[in-house]
């Protein structure tokens, strides 16, 4: 069995992630499910990965370039995968011990420094815990987590295998 190109692979996780940005589109303005600060968060990491991706199909590396490319996309897929695990973490704490919920982070950010932001944006809040919407039993994180880790997969694919002619 032949293993797909490189540009292939990158092309998939670009429109892997063009398809969930989608979604979770969907999810907020069709839905109304307000995304929290870790929610935008893992948006973020998410577009991030698509742009690597992106650039990966359209750049179509060759020799180590593709190890690289695999590497940064390895690379924000854990990332990802930390921030989707802790909203999980958040998610499944009793209530006593959930953090406080505050504004919207619309009001965040104009009164906000732009480090406590990150924290915030980063750690959670208390409207982290909120389950809005689930599918087969997993919450919105809990896919996002699967997603995370399949692309940590592809990342370590492209990093570690061998190719004819590679140097």
């Amino acid at each position: 069995m032949t293993t797909p190109h490189s540009r292939l692979t990158f092309l998939l996780v670009t429109a892997a992630c063009m398809a969930l940005m989608m979604f979770s589109f969907y999810l907020q303005f069709a839905l109304g499910l307000e995304p929290c600060p870790l929610c935008i968060s893992q948006r973020i990491v998410l577009t991030g990965l698509g742009i690597v991706a992106l650039v990966a199909t359209l750049h179509n590396p060759v020799k180590k370039g593709y190890r690289r490319y695999g590497g940064f996309l390895a690379l924000f897929s854990l990332t990802g995968a930390l921030l989707a695990a802790r909203q999980i973490w958040i998610q499944n704490l009793p209530a006593e011990k959930v953090p406080a919920c505050m504004p919207g982070i619309e009001y965040l950010v104009d009164i906000l420094p732009v480090a406590d932001l990150l924290k915030i944006m980063l750690t959670g809040t208390g409207d982290c815990a909120e389950v809005q919407w689930t599918f087969l039993g997993l919450t919105i994180p809990g896919w996002t987590l699967i997603v995370f880790v399949g692309f940590i997969v592809v990342g370590l694919f492209e990093c570690l295998r061998k190719r004819e002619g590679a140097v």
